[in-house]
């Protein structure tokens, strides 16, 4: 058996994906709901972008 996500999906199984997503949200929910995670993956590659930087110039800092 394997478990495997996204490696199996065709075009049949994402549209029906999108259609079920259509019917649950609503055409109006949809922008709204897309906007709300883009802003949460960029706060996310902010906030990592932000611990490489502390991490950095905590090593700049150790070696001088």
């Amino acid at each position: 058996m394997r478990l495997c996500l996204f490696g199996t999906l065709g075009t049949g199984e994402i549209i029906l994906i999108a259609l079920a997503i259509l019917l649950l949200f609503g055409g109006k929910k949809i922008p709204e709901l897309m906007r709300g995670i883009g802003k949460g993956v960029r706060n996310f590659k902010d906030g990592v972008k932000g611990i490489e930087d502390d991490v950095k110039l905590d090593n700049d800092v150790s070696k001088a």
